[in-house]
């Protein structure tokens, strides 16, 4: 028997279920979407077995990405725990059959309380299917040979889930500081509170020559300071642009042995990348990919363009933010 291309067709079976799901997808998803926005409460997630489980995880990411969510299991809540759900909050309901026997009976009782209920099922015509204000069908074929044991669907209902979030965070205008205060622990945590005025070079650490500065004291500057740039100002002290290790490579190729004769305002690039001291290291980090370049002059605010310190990326490798 050849495992790696049972396992490779098992990969395939759930990336199109995947895929199928999503072609699936109508204006009920706006609706969905709209019903959580307005939510004042929680979203309190049901499901047995399996779909507890990813509606588990569906609630997780939900609240670490700023919607207030937990999972609610539909046997304890016969017993008391139907107590948790409150009067603003927005239930969904995760069912594959649509006819979790536990879930039939609660449905009375969520529906008195007035409460906006999101069905996720595999059969639209199923007893929890009648009972939601919305339903979002996620009907697929599983990745097991019998096309029984929970596979594609839960993979499915997982990423639709994921789905959701993400568009709850566009709708909330959710940014990276907001997740960041969500997560103040570990390595994403460290990763995303770390700011660039706590990595940032200052004082005599900045490098800084003048525009009238020969290229041979530049260079000097450059090399001393070990960070494969300089700043440029004029003697009035304000900052007119830079020098980068690209910028003398390119000065090489089109002065030659003429460069020493040069000045730094004949070579500097004029209004460098900045970035403000409050700016989180990981946005400085993309903003380094993002223009290929290694280092940022860090300024106070976005109005002041005089730099308060400089930031390498090999500060921010240092601080593991990768």
């Amino acid at each position: 028997m050849n495992f790696l291309a049972m396992g490779k067709e098992v990969l395939k079976k759930e990336a199109e279920a995947i895929l199928h799901v999503m072609e699936a997808l109508g204006n009920d998803f706006d609706r969905v979407i709209e019903i959580i926005g307005e939510c004042t409460g929680r979203v309190v997630l049901l499901g047995m077995g399996k779909s507890g489980l990813i509606c588990k995880k569906i609630a997780s990411t939900f609240s670490s990405t700023g919607t207030p969510a937990i999972f609610l299991h539909p046997a304890d809540s016969l017993h008391g725990d139907i107590g948790t759900l409150q009067k603003g909050d927005v239930v969904i309901i995760i069912s594959n059959s649509g006819e979790t026997e536990e879930i039939v009976k609660i449905i009375p009782w969520v529906k008195r309380m007035d409460i906006p209920t999101i069905i996720i099922t595999g059969d639209m015509d199923s007893t929890i299917a009648a009972c939601g204000d919305v339903v979002l069908k996620v009907h697929v074929d599983e990745a097991c040979p019998y096309n029984v044991v929970p596979t594609s669907s839960t993979t499915a209902t997982l990423a639709l889930g994921d789905a959701i979030a993400v568009a709850l965070m566009e709708k909330r205008s959710f940014k990276i500081e907001d997740f960041a205060s969500l997560h103040p622990g570990g390595t994403l945590g460290r990763k995303l509170l770390l700011k660039v005025e706590d990595l940032m070079h200052t004082g005599s650490a900045i490098p800084k020559i003048y525009m009238d500065t020969s290229m041979k004291d530049a260079l000097i500057e450059i090399t001393s300071k070990r960070l494969g740039i300089t700043g440029v100002y004029n003697r009035g002290e304000e900052f007119l642009g830079s020098i980068s290790d690209g910028d003398l490579r390119r000065a090489i190729e089109k002065y030659d042995k003429n460069l020493f004769d040069k000045k730094a305002s004949d070579i500097m690039t004029s209004n460098p990348k900045l970035i403000e001291k409050d700016a989180l290291a990981a946005y400085a980090l993309k903003k380094m990919e993002d223009f290929s370049i290694t280092s940022l002059f860090v300024v106070a605010n976005e109005k002041d363009k005089h730099p308060v310190g400089i930031i390498h990326i090999h500060d921010l490798l240092k601080a593991k933010v990768v």
